[in-house]
């Protein structure tokens, strides 16, 4: 299975994030998932939910209400909502707003993670995200004084240094002598796994990472680190917002 193939849909997404709109046939439908010969939704993964959208075909909408990976690829319609037969060619858009909401918020978090590693030392222990908000966990002891406005500051100034965020897929080898290319406590990334997806803040951070990503951190906007939360002994969540 090639990188961009999950089942019989191909991941236009992985390779294309700006692509919110494309043409595809209908291999399989039921009202519990549609699969598609390929797809730019984002299945959901790594704390970034699905994407969400709809199908036109035959002057007929279908409304998508997110996506899971299984066996393939399925797209959820909607409940109540017609499923499109199947060998339709069908004409699908990625809901925009909240797709770039989260590609947004998913570069904010790796800016966060890479601020956090590289001035504490600290790894990710869990996160999660939804649009222009999100959460993130660390395993740190001890919260320094002026922890929340360094890290936003920190956070900020990489904002306005307009890195960009490259993507590019590895074989495993080559991906894991990368240096510190696994920021969380745990490996998540699978030993099945033998083309890793990385992520690239250049000069920052660079992550194994499966999700969708604006093109330069100047893309995200303005991170607010709103809350530092203790999470038992050694473990601290900071909540973000990201606005602008």
């Amino acid at each position: 299975m090639t990188h961009d193939l999950h089942g019989r849909t191909q991941r236009l997404e992985l390779s294309d994030q700006s692509l919110r709109d494309f043409e595809a046939v209908v291999l399989d439908a039921t009202p519990e998932g549609v699969v598609l010969s390929r797809s730019a939704f984002y299945p959901g993964g790594g704390g970034q939910p699905a994407d969400q959208g709809v199908l036109i075909w035959q002057g007929v909408e279908t409304r998508i209400v997110g996506a899971r990976k299984g066996d393939d690829l399925y797209l959820i319609p909607a409940e109540g909502d017609p499923v499109p037969p199947v060998g339709t060619v069908v004409t699908a858009a990625v809901a925009d707003e909240r797709r770039s909401a989260l590609m947004r918020t998913h570069s904010g978090l790796h800016v966060l993670c890479g601020v956090v590693f590289r001035d504490y030392g600290c790894l990710v222990t869990g996160g999660n995200m939804d649009e222009l908000t999100a959460r993130m966990d660390f395993n740190l002891p001890e919260v320094p004084p002026g922890f929340k406005e360094a890290v936003e500051d920190a956070c900020n100034a990489e904002v306005v240094a307009d890195r960009r965020i490259d993507v590019r897929v590895l074989p495993r080898e080559e991906a894991f002598q990368i240096p510190d290319i696994i920021r969380t406590a745990t490996n998540l990334v699978p030993e099945t796994v033998q083309d890793v997806r990385v992520v690239d803040i250049v000069g920052l951070d660079t992550q194994a990472d499966g999700g969708t990503h604006v093109a330069s951190t100047k893309q995200i906007g303005h991170i607010k680190v709103a809350k530092v939360e203790s999470k038992g002994r050694g473990f601290r969540r900071l909540r973000i917002q990201i606005s602008g």
